[in-house]
């Protein structure tokens, strides 16, 4: 065998073995520290793909987790308005028949007659961010009264069976809503489980590949000073 001073290759491979294992050392580290299996596009080009699409789709179900929560806000504050309007015309219409009872003084009727037709008006005008919430329903949006002689104009009926027929169709809509948001949260949570599925790290077995390299690091660091030890034998022979 030969000694030579200019060239060590057991010395540089050695180098190579550690720096490589240093490497994954590192890897290993960044993996269990993030809790992500894909910490750079190179570890699982396919992966980062496939789970950024599941991760983009399960954002998406959440919005609309959002926006159903938020339309049935809107539709629960838009019913008790409309439960309200139907009450008052209903005590209204109580009102103008008990007028023409001339057993009794009814006198009184007509303030309280008076402030519930005031009141109409202000619900039919009621707003929820901006948006009226009797917009688009029937003629709520205009509602007139008489209150001379203590009088209801002429389709207080129709407006009670309009207000009848918007309730039921926003508890259809609040029905219909809570239904899609179980679908979307279910579908969110399906979505995230299998983005997790892809990205995210198995620490068993992570931590088992963290003490791996780790004990190859330092033995390779140990191999290289080895290594770079036999260029002495060569020294000696010149000594």
């Amino acid at each position: 065998m030969s000694f030579v001073i200019n060239t060590n290759t057991a010395a540089a491979n050695a180098a190579n073995n550690l720096s490589a294992s240093n490497a994954q050392l590192q890897n290993s580290l960044n993996k269990l520290s993030s809790g992500s299996r894909i910490v750079k596009a190179s570890d699982d080009a396919g992966g980062l793909a496939v789970s950024m699409k599941l991760t983009t789709a399960a954002l998406s179900a959440g919005a609309a987790v959002a926006k159903d929560a938020n339309e049935t806000s809107f539709l629960q504050a838009q019913d008790g308005v409309l439960q309200v309007m139907g009450n008052v015309l209903t005590r209204m219409s109580q009102l103008s028949a008990l007028a023409k009872d001339t057993s009794v003084d009814t006198s009184q009727y007509g303030t309280e007659f008076t402030s519930l037709a005031t009141e109409l008006g202000a619900l039919a005008g009621a707003t929820y961010n901006g948006t009226k919430l009797t917009a688009g329903i029937g003629g709520l949006s205009a509602v007139t009264v008489t209150t001379t002689g203590l009088t209801i104009g002429a389709g207080v009926d129709t407006e009670i069976g309009q207000i009848a027929s918007a309730r039921a169709a926003n508890g259809a809509a609040q029905s219909s809503l809570g239904y899609d948001s179980q679908v979307q949260t279910a579908t969110k949570t399906n979505l995230d489980a299998a983005a997790g599925q892809i990205s995210n790290v198995d620490v068993a077995t992570e931590a088992t590949n963290l003490a791996k390299w780790n004990v190859m690091v330092q033995y390779g660091a140990s191999m290289l000073a080895q290594a770079n030890q036999t260029t002495q034998v060569a020294l000696k022979l010149i000594q």
